[in-house]
């Protein structure tokens, strides 16, 4: 697809139209291919590497640019930048038919991905293949939303399994080191956060192996920083706990 803007001859190619309807009208942006998702999902921050001009259009095909008056009246400004911005992160994303569908299964099979590589069988510790999980997405009737990144549907996709199969994110080993003083009182303010306590050492310090969800980490990280005054460390053992093999369905 080749577009030409007669205000200034600039010869747009590879182009990905992203629309937004505002105050009745509709506004348009021209993106480069692949380039929007990157944007939404937080991997692509430099703007002039999604947005192929800072223009804002009424009509891309045809080159229309969009009147001053028409942007400060639907955006409450003209700054075509900004604009561009509020069209990238909240527009509909303009593609065929075959390129759509060609998208939904890529972001299915990367959002499957992330799925087998976070989680295991909480009975087994083993971990699922790729091609179980897409399974299993299948079988709960997954919709892909083009609109969230696909870690974020990815984290979606686990609660709903939960319902249907044995399946939880893999648990982080941590290792605590903790003064004794602050140690016994801490340990009680860590309790609900950790799965499983390993082992427990009384020296000079109290050291503690333990299993947690990924999704405490910050927490207990920031918790130990601040009872402790940042006395206390925390050590990443392994980022996952898991045994060799993969899961079947039995």
């Amino acid at each position: 697809m080749s577009i030409f803007t007669p205000t200034n001859q600039i010869r747009l190619t590879n182009v990905a139209v992203v629309r937004m309807k505002r105050a009745g009208k509709r506004f348009e942006i021209a993106c480069y291919k692949n380039k929007v998702v990157g944007w939404r999902s937080g991997v692509e921050k430099d703007l002039d590497e999604v947005l192929q001009t800072h223009s804002v259009f009424v009509n891309v095909s045809k080159g229309q640019v969009a009147k001053k008056e028409d942007l400060i009246s639907a955006f409450g400004t003209d700054d075509q930048t900004e604009i561009c911005k509020q069209i990238l992160t909240k527009g509909e994303v303009q593609v065929s038919d075959k390129e759509r569908h060609t998208q939904l299964e890529q972001m299915f099979r990367d959002i499957a991905t992330i799925v087998a590589d976070k989680c295991v069988n909480p009975e087994t510790k083993r971990p699922y293949t790729v091609i179980l999980i897409e399974r299993a997405m299948k079988d709960i009737h997954y919709s892909v939303k083009t609109n969230k990144s696909t870690k974020q549907q990815a984290l979606e996709v686990i609660k709903q399994l939960k319902e249907k199969m044995k399946i939880e994110r893999a648990h982080m080993r941590l290792r605590f080191l903790l003064p004794v003083n602050e140690g016994k009182k801490l340990k009680e303010k860590l309790k609900p956060l950790i799965k499983v306590i390993e082992s427990e050492d009384y020296g000079q310090q109290l050291e503690i192996v333990c299993l947690i969800d990924p999704g405490c980490f910050r927490e207990i990280d920031e918790l130990i920083k601040k009872e402790t005054k940042g006395k206390g460390s925390l050590e990443v053992l392994n980022l996952k706990d898991v045994e060799e093999g993969d899961e079947k369905f039995e």
